[in-house]
């Protein structure tokens, strides 16, 4: 049966929305997209959607986005078997540049060009763009993946300063020209800092941090920087959620006001965590909050 929805009940959802418009109108929210929220279709559209009414309403949107599934289908194509250390890929000189070619190119431009066909207006950039990600290696072991070094934030400053929704593929280099693999949760905390944002918001696969990893309804609701030292210490936060919630206190520590973790895979997730009561995901509370 479909659900009756009427002009009223259209009417009362706005008004309810309206201080969280107002709240955030005018401030700066990063976006790190990635995980199933990217490769599904119709959960790609709605994620463009919610981005395009952000920015119509005031939001100055910054979109980070990553592409690992996309990488390794290439790669694959291409011949060459992806292989992982600690959760990294490993990346040799021609695999950072089916890197390059997927992020910077494919994905890039096709999340621009969705942006625009919704409304939107957007620019893509990657991470060698006006040397927007400085890097250098992070791992021998792991050839061309970067460590962050220097952010140099003026060309996002310039495209939000005149209307643009940045697109972000997370690309770095060095003095010396070559291109480096970064980690796209690390690659939004930096730029998110960089920017002094009112929000980072990272799309997983999982619905937050939680007590028990087999249960969600343990989803923990708000956390401290502080407070993810015990719950590591206790094993609550473990294996891959660790360099998430890393990245979360980089970001927190670099000036972002808060940090939510946030599940990808619900339809609207985005709007349901900034312009409703209850929220998505689990949050990582900055001091200024």
């Amino acid at each position: 049966m479909t659900e009756q929805f009427s002009n009223a009940d259209r009417a009362e959802v706005l008004t309810q929305a309206l201080p969280y418009i107002r709240q955030y109108n005018g401030k700066t929210v990063v976006i790190k997209y990635g995980g199933n929220a990217m490769v599904n279709e119709t959960l790609k559209q709605q994620v463009m959607e919610d981005i395009v009414l952000l920015w119509l309403i005031g939001v100055r949107v910054v979109l980070v986005h990553g592409g690992g599934p996309e990488i390794s289908e290439m790669m694959s194509r291409l011949g060459k078997k992806p292989e992982f250390v600690d959760g990294l890929r490993v990346t040799d000189r021609e695999t950072v540049d089916i890197v390059q070619m997927v992020l910077a190119g494919k994905i890039n431009k096709t999340l621009v060009n969705l942006l625009e066909m919704k409304g939107g207006r957007a620019i893509g950039l990657s991470g060698m763009d006006g040397r927007l990600i400085e890097a250098k290696v992070k791992d021998e072991r792991l050839g061309f993946v970067g460590q962050v070094t220097r952010i140099n934030i003026t060309p996002v400053q310039d495209l939000l300063e005149r209307g643009y929704i940045p697109v972000i593929s997370t690309i770095g280099c060095d003095r010396e020209g070559n291109a480096y693999n970064i980690n796209g949760d690390t690659a939004a905390a930096y730029i998110a800092g960089a920017l002094n944002a009112e929000r980072m918001i990272l799309m997983t696969d999982i619905s937050g941090i939680l007590r028990d990893k087999d249960d969600p309804t343990s989803l923990i609701p708000r956390v401290t920087p502080q407070e993810i030292e015990t719950l590591k210490s206790e094993g609550i936060i473990s294996g891959g959620m660790i360099p998430k919630v890393e990245c979360c206190q980089e970001a927190i520590r670099a000036g972002v006001r808060n940090v939510v973790i946030m599940d990808g895979r619900i339809p609207h997730s985005i709007l349901m965590e900034l312009l409703t009561d209850e929220g998505a995901g689990t949050m990582v509370m900055g001091g200024k909050s």
